[in-house]
């Protein structure tokens, strides 16, 4: 297979080699003809359908690179054009190349970037200039200030995607270059904050940014620092070990759920969850600084692994399989799971120390989703029934076991947490039982000194 490059713009800086592969070949495919220079594959077949089909750009690409493997065993030699240079931002060239069923070939082609460094009268190299995606632009830029040349601002989505992602204004206007080699060629400047209202982008739009704030996951990487600055400097924090934070990160998962339940329609709630989040995200970030400073793993490291699982685990989202419910999306989840760990049972690997009731409704939910426990909610309660007439039988520990387990499978089929269900009903109480006091010593009583019924009649606040 032949991949050609046609330029950064019309037939006139499409390269001699360009033409050339593109006559002598009996099969021709060009990815867009969204593109001035497609004009000089005429005659060949292109892959507009798949951009119009398709549920995300990755699925266009993966399209194209499997059609033309397809193509290529069928027919032999075939010829694909693609816009500007096949070696720049290329995803479909990437993934042929890296496809061991296919020999790829590439002819170069001018690209889009020598157009802009010389609009831009800039030496990217001399100015440190880094070429980033406007689709993926929070990430790609993340904890960059400039300078930046972002390709692919292809709609007024993407711009106002990159304008969000960036939590502070940047106060020097960015140069856009439209169409760059085309005889309707514009490079002019825009504020930052019109950046989506004053430019009409295009497939041929590029924006180049001289100077930038830190994008929001900036945020994280300022954090990261820190957490290793107190690593280096802090006596406390030099003592830390994986096990000694062991209990400070389960007290501040603790206290996000804690904020969570008390969650108000209010701002102040959110303020409590988003300082409770923070806290936790830096037991994550100390655990991974730790981790690095052991050769063993960092936060980029965390960050790609969990990732690429989530994608992994998505199959009916990122792939072919179909899952129309959320308990077919748990059950493809779990089988998954057990094949990624090696695990002879979707029981293994539920956290021994998770609190019991937790760990009663987790596995009463995996039995679930495998199709084990196929019961009819009706069966549970009933089970729950004999399990409570067991009790009142044979009161025992173990009896008192069987009716908690029976209790957690029916909050399980109620789609309730039996730990947090609990929880509300402890607070409840203890907020009864503070009133109850309350109103006792209003009346100068001894609660330990009432009658059985003196105490119902505090009860219903008598």
């Amino acid at each position: 297979m032949v991949v050609v490059g046609l330029g950064p713009a019309g037939p006139d800086l499409v390269s001699p080699a360009a033409h050339q592969a593109l006559r002598g070949a009996g099969h021709r495919f060009v990815r867009t003809w969204h593109h001035p220079a497609s004009v000089v594959a005429a005659g060949a077949a292109s892959f507009d359908h798949l951009y119009e089909s398709a549920a995300s750009r990755e699925e266009v690409y993966a399209g194209i690179a499997e059609a033309l493997v397809e193509a290529a065993s069928e027919h032999g030699e075939v010829v694909y054009a693609v816009p500007g240079s096949p070696l720049v931002l290329e995803r479909s060239v990437a993934l042929l190349r890296a496809d061991g069923r296919v020999e790829v070939e590439v002819v170069p082609g001018l690209s889009f970037l020598d157009l802009a460094w010389d609009r831009l009268l800039l030496d990217p190299v001399g100015a440190g200039v880094r070429l980033v995606d406007g689709e993926d632009f929070a990430v790609q830029a993340a904890g960059e200030r400039g300078p930046l040349l972002v390709a692919h601002c292809w709609s007024r989505h993407v711009l106002s995607a990159m304008k969000l992602s960036v939590e502070e204004e940047p106060a020097a206007p960015v140069t856009v270059l439209a169409r760059l080699g085309c005889p309707d060629e514009r490079v002019f400047e825009v504020p930052w904050a019109e950046l989506d209202r004053e430019v009409a982008p295009d497939h041929l739009t590029t924006v180049f940014v001289p100077e930038l704030a830190p994008p929001v996951a900036g945020e994280l990487v300022g954090l990261a620092e820190l957490v290793r600055a107190l690593r280096q400097r802090c006596p406390w924090d030099r003592e830390q070990t994986h096990a000694s934070l062991t209990r400070h990160l389960v007290e501040e998962a603790y206290e996000v759920v804690e904020a969570i339940e008390s969650l108000p329609s209010g701002p102040e709630g959110y303020a409590a969850l988003e300082e409770e989040l923070g806290d936790l995200l830096v037991q994550v970030l100390f655990h991974a600084t730790l981790a690095a400073e052991e050769g063993q793993f960092n936060l980029a490291d965390v960050a790609r692994r969990v990732h690429d699982k989530l994608v992994g685990r998505h199959p009916h989202v990122f792939g072919t399989v179909e899952a129309p419910s959320a308990e077919r999306v748990m059950a493809n989840w779990e089988r998954i799971k057990q094949a990624e760990k090696g695990r002879s049972s979707v029981m293994d690997g539920i956290p021994a120390a998770l609190p019991a009731l937790a760990m009663a409704a987790k596995v009463a939910g995996k039995a679930r989703h495998t199709g084990v426990d196929r019961r009819e909610p009706a069966q549970v309660l009933g089970a729950l029934q004999q399990a409570v007439e067991g009790l009142l039988e044979s009161p025992g520990e173990d009896q008192v076991g069987v009716a908690l387990l029976a209790l957690a499978e029916v909050a399980q089929r109620l789609g309730a947490d039996p730990e947090a269900a609990l929880r509300r009903a402890v607070a409840g109480y203890r907020r009864r039982f503070a009133s109850l006091e309350q109103l006792a010593g209003a009346r100068g009583v001894d609660l330990g000194r009432l009658g059985d019924a003196e105490v119902a009649a505090l009860w219903r606040g008598d």
